[in-house]
């Protein structure tokens, strides 16, 4: 992850989530890793990049999801420890 920020934005739907992700990747440079299904309508979209553009990238996707759905939960850690990224990645 080379100490890369990891941003999440968690939200209840997939449109939600979409939304989100799209607004994210449009508003900083920021890398897309993916998203996790947690149950229940529960997705969580995962972004990384530097802490700034991961903390404007958040706050864009959380406020782009608010419109066409529910945001659960917004977080940003800057300095991830590595063994962070192998918790969400699939090989």
């Amino acid at each position: 992850m080379q100490q890369e920020a990891l941003g999440m934005v968690e939200t209840k739907g997939l449109t939600a989530a979409i939304e989100a992700a799209d607004a994210m990747v449009k508003s900083a440079n920021v890398l897309l890793v993916g998203y996790e299904r947690i149950g229940s309508g529960t997705v969580t979209v995962i972004v990384r990049g530097d802490v700034g553009a991961v903390k404007a990238a958040t706050d864009a996707g959380a406020a782009a999801a608010r419109h066409v759905g529910e945001v659960k939960a917004v977080h940003v850690i800057p300095r991830p420890h590595t063994d962070v990224e192998k918790s969400y990645r699939r090989e």
